[in-house]
């Protein structure tokens, strides 16, 4: 059996790396061969984060996912990430899908309102209802979350099925105890944009919870939207460090708005945090009120106050923090794994091939 997966990037891409490639070894023990065909590459995402012109790259990849899909014919499961043509209506996307092969929709993110909620009338009247007429078209949509499987059951998809973006449990290993005189960091990882959404807006409550209690404030991955701080240590992100960075922090954190945009995230540096045995404070939106527990595993924080009292509590209780990073562990090992997720995906993937339906 051979799968296609179209993604949105290559492994330089968070989303296509973790909901994608991830997978390549635990299908390959289940007899799946798999291929692996990005619409941006790298050279895209670098400039995007430089913010320099992507306009060529932006070229080239259209080009290349039409040929990607002329060669998909020869496989037994096309498995998409997103979209196939972002910006492209849905006639033309979909009189360029291959014809004749399972589709297999993947969404971890909301991209569905960067049409229905986009100001543009005329975005609005080409673009709305796409996203929702590739999930009815799916065999099997895979969402990494309610927020986006209940979409998916609304356009009518035949079958759905959550899947939330995980971690290898032997890359992703609990951190070191620290020691008494270890200095304490309020610990964030991700992207430019969703530092300038979510976490800019609190550095001064962030940086004043820090100066209390002794801390710092560490972002990996933050880049060029780190603003200058004296307490905050901007480190860049790589696949190869990532691990290590978080085992420098006491505290893993995911602010957000309640935004339509914001629920359909998966909450995974959350899961990056409790993987490590971190103990965690987010914002309860969509999904990240079912990864944490409160008072278990991390904090809900609601308010700004919230959020003061919960970094105090636990920059000023080490214990608490060690004991609600091992709940934090447990729960990763049980429901956000590779290890556990691996062999159900290649299930899916393979009963697609066989054209099962849904029980």
């Amino acid at each position: 059996m051979k799968v296609l997966m179209a993604t949105r990037y290559d492994a330089s891409g968070a989303s296509s790396r973790l909901r994608h490639m991830h997978y390549a070894g635990a299908l390959s023990a289940a007899g799946i061969e798999t291929a692996c065909a990005p619409f941006f590459d790298s050279a895209y995402i670098e400039r995007l984060y430089a913010q320099r012109p992507t306009g060529f790259q932006a070229t080239a990849a259209y080009i290349r996912r039409i040929g990607q899909l002329r060669r998909a014919g020869a496989v037994d499961v096309l498995w998409l990430e997103k979209e196939a043509f972002p910006w492209l209506p849905w006639a033309v996307e979909n009189g360029l899908l291959p014809k004749g092969v399972p589709l297999v929709l993947d969404l971890d993110d909301a991209v569905f309102h960067n049409y229905d909620l986009h100001r543009s009338g005329i975005v609005r009247h080409l673009l709305g209802d796409k996203i929702d007429r590739l999930m009815a078209r799916a065999a099997l949509v895979t969402a990494g979350n309610p927020y986006l499987a209940d979409r998916a059951r609304a356009a009518g998809a035949a079958r759905v099925e959550i899947v939330p973006t995980v971690v290898d449990l032997n890359a992703y290993v609990p951190r070191p105890a620290h020691g008494a005189g270890d200095m304490a960091r309020i610990g964030w990882i991700g992207t430019p944009s969703t530092w300038q959404a979510y976490v800019q807006p609190m550095l001064p409550l962030l940086a004043q919870a820090a100066q209390d209690a002794g801390a710092r404030i560490m972002a990996v991955g933050a880049g060029h939207a780190a603003t200058a701080h004296p307490l905050l240590d901007s480190l860049p992100w790589s696949e190869e460090t990532e691990v290590a960075h978080i085992h420098q922090m006491r505290i893993g954190i995911m602010p957000l708005a309640d935004t339509p945009w914001a629920k359909g995230k998966c909450g995974y540096k959350l899961i990056q945090y409790m993987a490590c045995g971190l103990p965690v404070i987010a914002s309860p939106v969509g999904v990240n009120g079912d990864i944490v527990e409160h008072g278990v595993n991390g904090f809900l924080a609601r308010t700004e106050d919230d959020w003061r009292v919960a970094i105090r509590t636990l920059l000023h209780d080490p214990d608490l923090g060690q004991r609600m990073g091992a709940a934090g562990r447990k729960k990763v090992e049980e429901h956000y794994s590779l290890q556990a997720w691996g062999p159900r995906v290649a299930t899916m993937l393979l009963g697609v091939a066989k054209g099962e339906k849904l029980p």
